[in-house]
């Protein structure tokens, strides 16, 4: 996917067209790093009421607490404990949690609006897709036929000559060789949007896992290896002799040595490289752009942004040293990996292998109608969502949130004005980006329009390749235009929430303002604990170590004194040393620079959601319910959002390449910090749970 904007997610964030936070498919997307698993197994059949569907909870949910555990040694396991013992993980997934529990009920109603369609239109499009999806028995019978035409085309390459114009076609139904071509916001002027140029091109997760020397790692990419070479192996009747997957290996390892970090990649200003359309040529001699961008029919431009330079200087070393052969195995390879998920069992079955079971510990496969479910929100999902809505969205839970944000918001302008550590110029400027940020709830005023879309019942590859011609050409089509300010990156039913820097804007998705999040006539200690906590997250990322370098309108602009800046940094890197210290899977540790952003954004998030509720609904809270004070109450809200089983092979995966910490600590290391989790549970100043060097930046 071209980046557009330059987002903070609230849980895992996807490079999808619409981010499915916690429930992404195990079929194979078209963009790198995005394998994973799908929504929660459901305990009720489709449309029914089980009380998966309609939750139940006037106040905390008690039996997922586990009262042998000390509150103040492990609030984790105190909140949570009883709801990990009562859900296991199943076998077809790599994780098992709160998020995916919800996003399992959501799948039930857009399965039955997929299963149950009515009229013609977009709605009735969306339907076909699901369906074609679901032909497994019309995608045997078409075997490779689907893709034989793309295949001829890799086939058909002569000379080096012709590899632009090859890879604009193969980016232009989604395959990700070489680079990323598209859009994104003038960092420098959040009004316009300008041609963006990017590192890409991997098949595995993350460039890491080509380079690490480690015994775990070369096994992985021996694995790996072994894969594309099966893989390939199966084309054999397309394309005659088999491509050599050490071949496609060193070519993917070259990208990955060149490609930037992503650690480092956090810094805005480490991607922002604006040049004119020769200076990028000059980049890459023996890679014709014109050739591209003329294949890609993107529209005229005179300057475009290349987000990594030396990565592109270390591309045109690589096309020019490697052969003809090795470079169309390459291309062969990833155009077979993004088409996985719509050909035949054996092919899907061999991605799963790897790709989920190998890197992510899952042990079988999700039921198709989740897979494809997932398939069609990722590719119609405002058609789908817009039906959702109606559905299932009521209108107390918008009343509700913007109550919250108005809340919250007030607690951070207060924050600002108390921060010792500010300069009055600083806490200005602070205030007036906050009074700038925008409320997005629930669903865009303006659905898109898919009417161009062909959607066949009976060409599931197809489908999936014309909506991503769609969805592309609408992107490149923005180049040169002025900014949408109306435009959503997530789809309605989406159990997730962003804040969008360039844009400054907060966005909470009908799907994720449903319990345990939120839950209308529930306590509101419960509501601000999980909804006002996720408010006040999307918030805190406006002034995280990204967010802050970025003023009120959305430009890239230094708004800080030097003298305040280093605070910041001083104090931000106190979170990232902590959360370096955490351990998962037993022998890997969170990478705290990575994952500085959002683990601020919880200690912020949790602090603001705290200050609203203590001074709004809190005023007149029972003094004690379930055994429990508004504050405790607050507390557990909160943690138990979080609540999750994980297998270690996807903790791993997630310690790699997720900037979000896992559940466990984004609980214990939130309120270790807060001297109001001390007060509330009565923790002793020497408990696990109260830091001795308490970090906070908001």
């Amino acid at each position: 996917m071209p980046r557009r904007q330059i987002f903070a997610f609230l849980f895992v964030a996807l490079p999808l067209a619409t981010a499915f936070a916690a429930a992404q498919s195990s079929f194979r997307s078209r963009e790198p790093g995005a394998r994973g698993q799908g929504p929660q197994r459901l305990q009720g059949a489709p449309g029914s009421t089980s009380a998966a569907q309609t939750p139940r909870a006037v106040g905390i949910e008690l039996p997922s607490l586990d009262r042998s555990a000390d509150a103040c040694t492990d609030f984790y396991q105190f909140a949570c404990g009883g709801w990990m013992a009562a859900n296991p993980m199943p076998p077809d997934r790599q994780r098992f949690g709160r998020f995916t529990e919800l996003q399992e009920r959501n799948f039930a109603i857009l399965r039955r609006i997929l299963e149950s369609p009515g009229g013609d239109g977009d709605r009735r499009k969306a339907s076909d897709y699901y369906a074609a999806c679901m032909d497994e028995q019309g995608i045997e019978a078409r075997g490779l036929l689907p893709l034989a035409s793309e295949l001829a085309r890799v086939v058909a390459i002569t000379r080096k000559e012709d590899l632009p114009a090859a890879v604009a076609r193969l980016h232009s139904i989604g395959v990700n060789v070489l680079f990323r071509f598209g859009v994104r916001t003038d960092l420098r002027d959040a009004t316009k949007q300008v041609a963006n140029v990017d590192q890409g091109g991997l098949g595995l997760p993350d460039r890491d896992y080509y380079l690490k020397t480690d015994a775990r790692s070369l096994d992985l990419k021996q694995k790996y290896q072994d894969h594309v070479q099966k893989m390939l192996g199966m084309l054999t009747p397309a394309t005659g002799a088999v491509p050599d997957a050490r071949a496609v290996l060193a070519i993917e390892t070259k990208l990955a040595d060149a490609a930037l970090d992503r650690t480092a990649r956090r810094d805005p200003a480490a991607t922002d490289h604006m040049m004119t359309k020769s200076e990028w040529q000059t980049l890459t001699p023996v890679f014709d752009w014109s050739r591209y961008t003329i294949g890609a029919a993107a529209p005229a431009f005179a300057r475009i942004n290349v987000e990594v330079p030396d990565y592109f200087k270390a591309l045109n070393g690589l096309v020019e040293a490697t052969s003809l052969d090795d470079l169309k195995a390459y291309l062969a390879w990833q155009l077979l990996n993004a088409s996985a998920e719509m050909l035949p069992h054996a092919f899907a079955d061999a991605d799963f292998d790897f790709f989920s079971r190998a890197l992510g510990g899952q042990q079988e496969q999700l039921p198709r109608w989740q897979r494809c479910v997932t398939q069609t929100d990722d590719r119609l999902g405002e058609a789908l969502g817009k039906v959702y809505v109606e559905e299932a969205f009521g209108s107390a839970a918008k009343t509700d949130t913007l109550k919250m944000v108005e809340g919250i918001k007030a607690a951070m302008k207060q924050d600002i004005q108390a921060a010792s550590w500010m300069s009055e110029e600083t806490k200005r400027a602070a205030a007036i980006k906050l009074t700038a940020v925008a409320d997005r709830i629930g669903y865009p005023d303006r659905w898109r329009d898919y009417s161009s879309v062909r959607v066949s019942k009976e060409d599931a590859l197809g489908n999936l390749e014309r909506a991503i011609a769609f969805e592309r050409k609408r992107t490149l089509d923005k180049i040169g235009r002025p900014v949408d300010q109306t435009e959503w990156s997530m789809t309605p039913p989406t159990v997730n929430a962003y804040y969008s820097a360039d844009r400054n804007n907060i966005n909470f998705p009908a799907g994720i303002l449903q319990p345990p999040f939120y839950q209308a006539s529930r306590d509101a200690a419960v509501n601000y604990g999980g909804a006002g906590a996720v408010v006040g997250h999307e918030l805190t990322h406006g002034f995280d170590d990204q967010g802050r370098k970025f003023d009120g309108k959305g430009n890239l602009r230094n708004w800080w004194t030097e003298s305040d800046a280093k605070a910041y940094e001083q104090r931000s890197a106190c979170i990232a040393d902590q959360y370096s210290q955490y351990v998962v899977a037993g022998d890997t540790h969170l990478n705290g620079k990575l994952t500085l952003g959002e683990n601020t954004a919880d200690n912020g998030g949790v602090r603001l959601a705290l200050l609203a509720y203590l001074a709004g609904p809190g005023v007149a809270a029972p003094p004690v319910l379930d055994g429990f004070t508004p504050e405790q109450r607050f507390f557990i809200g909160y943690a138990q959002i979080w609540c999750e089983n994980r297998r270690p092979e996807f903790e791993r995966l997630r310690a790699a390449t997720d900037p979000h910490s896992s559940g466990r600590y984004r609980v214990n290391g939130t309120v270790s910090n807060m001297p109001e989790f001390q007060r509330a549970f009565s923790c002793k100043a020497d408990a696990a749970m109260v830091r001795q060097n308490a970090c906070r930046v908001w």
